[in-house]
């Protein structure tokens, strides 16, 4: 699989001219994209690879523009993205009822997430799940709260914050200090003759149908793994699970503990217990690689 030859990427008006040569490649059609991955299981068909690989260099563009903002070159985020696609190209089973770009963008986001922390000099001092947890969703959940990005948070913040990514206040704290000394968050794009950018916006709108395409159906097979590691759980595990995460209007802590006829906390120790059960039977599940959050 790493034979196969891309075009070119590089930083610069170079990574322009790649995210143009890469809209030259057709989308297959559900139908097209399960013969091309049935000739390479069955007779490592290097065409068929090179077909599935070259059809999905946009999905990996999409995903590395969300990852920008980390200070590394965009060029190199990319490459590794494609790393992570052809991966999934290579494992890809069309007959467990998933695109490939559903399976794929686990493995995307997952190289790529190994090559910022392999590079980031913050990540040299956190490395455990948690602390990955943090380093991928901070951002993302300071913007929801409207947590400014120049000073400390507020007590409530960081207590929401660490509640929904199970994590000690100490270290959102401890994170949130690291990415304001180390992190830009406004990384630009510019060519020699044009006004600076953001890499995304280079992107050809019509990536967007696809993109939520796949986002709809990442969705529903998570929705899925979930489901199948429920089985491992016992019954006020499940109960649980199934009231906080997977219904429509998710109960509260308190009603579950009046239901269940135990305390609030108890309900949370339970829920946590049965979420990191869940997880590791889910990933044994989607076979793809651990680093994905």
């Amino acid at each position: 699989m790493s034979s196969i030859s891309l075009p070119m990427l590089a930083d610069g008006s170079g990574l322009t001219r790649y995210l143009t040569a890469i809209k030259q490649f057709p989308l297959l059609s559900p139908e097209q994209e399960v013969s091309l991955a049935r000739k390479l299981r069955e007779r490592d068909d290097r065409e068929a690879a090179f077909q599935l690989v070259t059809s999905h260099l946009r999905l990996v563009a999409k995903i590395a523009m969300r990852y920008r903002g980390y200070g590394l070159p965009i060029a190199d985020v990319i490459s590794e993205g494609n790393i992570g696609l052809m991966q999934a190209v290579k494992r890809f089973d069309p007959d467990r009822g998933f695109r490939l770009a559903t399976y794929a963008t686990w493995w995307i986001k997952a190289t790529i997430q190994d090559y910022i922390l392999r590079s980031w000099s913050i990540v040299k001092i956190a490395a455990s799940s948690t602390q990955k947890r943090l380093f991928f969703n901070l951002r993302r959940l300071k913007s929801k709260i409207a947590a400014l990005d120049d000073g400390d948070m507020r007590p409530e913040q960081v207590a929401t914050i660490a509640a929904r990514l199970y994590a000690p206040e100490h270290e959102v704290i401890e994170m949130n200090r690291r990415f304001m000394g180390d992190m830009s968050l406004n990384a630009k794009a510019k060519d020699d003759d044009e006004a600076p950018t953001e890499w995304q916006d280079r992107l050809a709108d019509d990536v967007d149908l696809e993109q939520s395409l796949v986002e709809r159906s990442e969705s529903e097979w998570r929705t899925w793994v979930l489901r199948k590691a429920l089985d491992g759980l016992s019954a006020r595990e499940q109960r649980i699970i199934e009231a906080r995460w997977l219904s429509d209007a998710p109960a509260t802590l308190d009603e579950l503990g009046i239901e269940l006829g135990v305390s609030r906390e108890r309900v949370r120790q339970i829920e946590t217990r049965a979420l990191e059960k869940a997880r590791r039977s889910a990933l044994s599940l989607t076979v793809a690689p651990q680093t994905v959050l």
